[in-house]
């Protein structure tokens, strides 16, 4: 987890959230595919961080997944999340959380 919320905050900037959750699980090859992923833009404005880490763990894992993450942070929402000014860093970390879990 902390692999991943260290590239999310490292200066200068260079992953977004949805990246840094895989890069931070070692997964480099799919640093440009989810380089689209950020900023709100990943599928039906999921939260980039969420989305990253649903590639990461199995499928069959997904809805627990994506609740916990609805539980622990009030929406899934890019837009909502950042409504209700949850920081993105902590979504990097609670999306990276919940990869650990997953993959653990």
């Amino acid at each position: 987890m902390n692999k991943a919320v260290e590239i999310y905050t490292a200066i200068p900037k260079m992953h977004n959230c949805a990246q840094a959750v895989v890069c931070g699980f070692g997964h480099d090859e799919l640093n440009a595919e989810m380089a689209l992923c950020g900023g709100g833009k990943a599928p039906e404005g999921m939260c980039g961080a969420l989305y990253g880490a649903l590639q990461l763990i199995p499928a069959d894992k997904h809805e627990a997944a994506v609740a916990e993450f609805r539980n622990a942070l009030g929406n899934t929402g890019c837009k909502e999340l950042k409504s209700q000014s949850v920081p993105c860093a902590t979504c990097v970390a609670t999306a990276a959380e919940i990869v650990e879990k997953y993959l653990g």
